[in-house]
């Protein structure tokens, strides 16, 4: 589906408005002015509000306010844009300060806008954010420790709790919860259930299940919810309950006003009250923990992120590279890498300078971006040279979409930001997992090789890696 933007406090005939919305539709992207926009048609996937330095924080904050009124769920980004007639002492907003007004995403230069838009692009980031600040705002929870609580079972306790502090991931924060929470409630079976929030109700779904005797946890020993885990979960609170001879308890496990899971035990006598008090009171730091990991992942998946261009940076390409192998060997399916490098990109820097051939490669991800599925990964390798993953694509297939970039960026006239009409090409390396490679080291190395056969050949055209040279593929064009 098209994304469609609405631009919000920009000029029609403003030059760097030009420039904005040309990286739009380079990228693809239907661009309206808010006085196109009828009051009935479909919200936008974001609102783009123009920024020059000197603009008046108090203005600023209406017009965000009139968005949020108007399209409370779509995401309100800055962007910067340069006049030419701004004065050199003109104060320009940080990001803090842009955030503070109530600007949900910034973008530095609008070449940046079609990557962070392909970001965002199925999240509710005004959501996410509202609920960063709720969470800014929020007491930490007091944990009731029961009074008559032996100092053994209040070691094991803290032992819990301790451990849970150094987890950072989520899978890894319920086994160890399970583990050490089974002895002290004398559990001969726990069962961790993932909430699921589906607006109106919280529905479950197992996780994790763990049994004393059995040596580890596993995901497998539960195929379905227990009605009995469900109902806590529907009304939020600790239950306990005696079912064909068995003792069960469920425990929500709430955060910020979530349900992020539910703790079933079953053991064959009953629970006692101090058991449940125990559960009670662990309950708050063993949520905190699971919603800690989940905020640490998101943490990590920022810091992947390739400050410049937005897009994937070379260190999430190497993890998501293992994990993509892993899964095309499960199930027998290629995967394909693109290795590219921008030929004689260094003329451009040398020609014109740092800032031009900073903002060709923002142009440069827009421009691939709109060339490739939502569902393959582009990631900046490094200085000029991009990689592109096409999950389930052989070699023939990933070389007809090397082909399309190609021509796309030989096609493309880049304005380096100064309103410039640079031609550009690149040269492209093909490989295909397991056909030239049985690792992720290996297919990257295979198509940055294939990549510098094209660079020997002429440039500007597409190389598959292949043992004979027999099965090399290429296509030269005129530079």
């Amino acid at each position: 589906m098209t994304k469609r933007v609405i631009l919000l406090n920009c000029e029609r005939s403003a030059p760097a408005v030009g420039e904005l919305t040309e990286a739009l539709r380079a990228a693809g992207i239907e661009v309206l002015f808010v006085q196109d926009q009828a009051s009935s048609a479909e919200p936008p996937s974001a609102i783009i509000h123009g920024v020059i330095a000197g603009d008046r924080m108090n203005a600023l904050n209406r017009n965000v306010q009139w968005a949020k009124a108007r399209w409370p769920s779509v995401p309100i980004i800055a962007c910067r844009l340069h006049s030419p007639d701004e004065s050199q002492t003109a104060r320009r907003l940080s990001h803090a300060a842009l955030k503070r007004i109530g600007f949900h995403l910034v973008a530095d230069e609008a070449a940046q806008l079609p990557a962070l838009l392909h970001e965002i692009e199925g999240r509710d980031i005004v959501a996410e954010i509202a609920a960063e600040e709720e969470a800014e705002r929020r007491p930490l929870p007091e944990i009731e420790i029961p009074d008559d609580l032996a100092s053994e079972p209040l070691r094991a306790a803290f032992a819990l709790v301790a451990a849970l502090h150094f987890t950072e991931d989520q899978r890894r924060a319920v086994e160890i919860t399970l583990r050490k929470l089974a002895p002290l409630i004398g559990a001969e079976r726990l069962t961790f259930y993932l909430a699921q929030d589906e607006g109106i109700a919280t529905s479950l779904e197992p996780f994790l299940t763990y049994i004393q005797s059995s040596s580890s946890p596993n995901a497998t020993s539960v195929a379905s919810v227990s009605a009995f885990a469900q109902a806590a979960a529907s009304q939020v609170k600790l239950m306990s309950a005696l079912d064909e001879g068995r003792a069960l308890l469920a425990a929500p496990l709430v955060h910020e006003d979530k349900v992020l899971g539910v703790i079933e035990a079953e053991r064959g006598n009953a629970f006692s009250p101090a058991d449940e008090m125990l559960v009670t009171a662990l309950a708050p730091p063993i949520a905190a923990a699971i919603f800690r990991a989940i905020r640490l992942a998101e943490a990590e998946r920022l810091s992947q992120t390739d400050d410049l261009t937005k897009l994937h940076n070379a260190r999430f390409l190497r993890q998501h590279l293992i994990s993509e192998i892993k899964r095309a060997r499960r199930y027998g399916s290629p995967v394909s890498a693109l290795f590219l490098d921008l030929d004689d990109f260094k003329c451009v820097n040398d020609e014109h300078g740092h800032l031009v051939g900073s903002h060709v490669l923002m142009e440069m991800a827009a421009v691939i971006l709109s060339s490739v599925r939502d569902t393959d990964i582009v990631a900046r390798y490094g200085g000029d040279e991009f990689v592109i993953i096409l999950p389930e694509t052989d070699a023939k297939h990933a070389a007809h979409v090397a082909e399309r970039v190609r021509a796309r960026i030989a096609n493309h006239r880049f304005t380096g930001g100064r309103g410039l009409r640079l031609q550009l090409t690149a040269s492209f390396g093909v490989a295909a997992f397991p056909e030239h490679a049985q690792s992720p080291q290996q297919l990257l190395a295979r198509a940055d090789a294939a990549m510098y056969e094209a660079k020997a050949a002429r440039k500007d055209c597409v190389r598959i890696a292949a043992a004979a040279a027999s099965n090399a593929h290429s296509e030269n064009h005129p530079g």
